[in-house]
């Protein structure tokens, strides 16, 4: 530990570490994630921010703060402590997404350096901020689909653990053009085959194009074909943005026993892609929809329910 005098570059400053935007196919509705190096700033902007007339809903998973808006411009009326800040726009344009903070005080110093500073960002536009200002920011992030990654049945009963090596290899494979952004447990119906517990695994990946989905999904192919210590082990992909369509198989897959049959057939009426087709297909079609809700897909038997009402 440093004893004597410190230097910092910049004191008013604490970068986010990394701002991402994810979008619907139409482009109407996108949800804005914020990786934070501050949490208690966070929880802050979350408790504001939620306020703002374009936020549908907002949440936080860990030092990862969610916010699902609907696209277009407001009129943000900020009051001191009250609703301090928030997001005024967000607009879609081609392949980028423009979202303007605003903030008064050092909410304003969040609106717009230390948004403007975080990795991935392309180009950003500010006003002056801290004190008593009002600030404005923009912040131009690339737009990204949403590619879902069930998994399940990668141990045995000798060794392994599915969430440890899907973490694993997610963490490895997290890079600009696919953000790693979740990772949730899902408590599934305790059939007999099961290991111990009878979990199975979602991640959640943000990918700027197909390319990236495409390089993405090879790469945890050959991951878990080289880690897995099963041969029943499933691995199914969906770019969806609600996968609301697996709502009703995810609920039975989490109250009762069901068959392999009927998996894939599911998989077929939504478009997902059957990459490793063992039997822990079953469980990786019933982890999807649970994406980016790790406190909840853990219960046994709760009901998967809408995003937003």
């Amino acid at each position: 530990m440093q004893t004597g005098d410190i230097t910092l570059n910049d004191p008013y400053t604490v970068p986010y570490r990394g701002i991402y935007a994810v979008c619907d196919a139409k482009n109407e509705y996108a949800e804005i994630i914020e990786h934070s190096n501050c949490y208690s700033g966070a929880s802050w902007s979350l408790y504001h921010y939620a306020k703002a007339p374009l936020i549908l809903k907002a949440r936080s998973n860990g030092n990862m703060i969610r916010y699902f808006v609907k696209t277009g411009t407001s009129n943000l009326e900020l009051k001191a402590s009250i609703a301090a800040a928030g997001i005024e726009s967000v607009i879609v344009e081609g392949d980028e997404v423009q979202v303007t903070y605003a903030g008064l005080g050092g909410g304003g110093v969040g609106a717009t350096r230390c948004r403007a500073f975080a990795d991935g960002v392309l180009r950003y536009k500010l006003t002056e901020s801290g004190g008593e200002r009002c600030a404005k920011g923009t912040i131009i992030i690339p737009r990204r689909n949403r590619v879902l990654i069930g998994i399940d049945d990668t141990d045995s009963k000798e060794t392994g653990a599915t969430w440890t090596l899907t973490h694993n290899i997610a963490s490895e494979l997290d890079c600009p053009d696919a953000v790693y952004l979740s990772h949730a447990l899902v408590q599934l119906f305790p059939v007999p085959e099961k290991t111990q517990n009878c979990m199975s695994t979602v991640l959640e990946f943000g990918c700027k194009d197909e390319k990236a989905k495409e390089r993405l999904v090879e790469a945890l192919k050959k991951a878990l074909e080289k880690y897995s210590a099963s041969s029943e082990t499933g691995m199914v992909v969906l770019t969806d943005f609600y996968a609301e369509g697996l709502y009703e198989y995810s609920n039975r897959c989490r109250t009762e026993r069901v068959s392999k049959e009927y998996a894939l057939s599911c998989a077929k009426e939504n478009d997902v892609e059957v990459v490793l087709d063992g039997n822990g297909v079953i469980g990786a079609m019933g982890a999807l929809p649970w994406f980016g809700r790790p406190q909840e897909s853990i219960v046994p038997g709760t009901e998967i329910k809408p995003l937003i009402d």
